[in-house]
């Protein structure tokens, strides 16, 4: 089951940031992460993710880390999905194309260095 994590962690400074980036990429199950800078949220989403586990090493780590949110991300019903579009699904062949000819030059001057 796919979940969505919100966590609120007091982050000071970058480093902070940094290190909380670290920490719950590291947990198992993450596929994605994002910070809302305004807050300090850390917006976990993964499948399987120890939720209680990763706020116990962030409050380690980091400082004071609590949930806000844990909810189910659903995956989008196969009628919203695009469409294919109907008919030959070829793809056109690659365009080969010889380079236009370059004009001789022909230079009878004596001295001249174009051949």
């Amino acid at each position: 089951m796919k979940q969505k994590i919100v966590i609120r962690v007091i982050l000071p400074r970058d480093k902070c940031r940094t290190k909380a980036m670290k920490l719950a990429a590291r947990a198992h199950g993450v596929s994605s992460l994002a910070i809302d800078g305004d807050d300090d949220k850390l917006e976990v989403i993964g499948d399987g993710v120890d939720v209680t586990g990763l706020v116990i090493c962030l409050r380690k780590e980091v400082g004071h880390a609590e949930i806000v949110l844990v909810e189910e991300v659903k995956d989008k019903p196969d009628d919203e999905k695009k469409p294919e579009e109907e008919g030959c699904s070829c793809h056109p062949p690659p365009y080969c194309y010889a380079p236009p000819p370059y004009p001789m030059v022909v230079c009878d001057e004596p001295g001249c260095s174009i051949m």
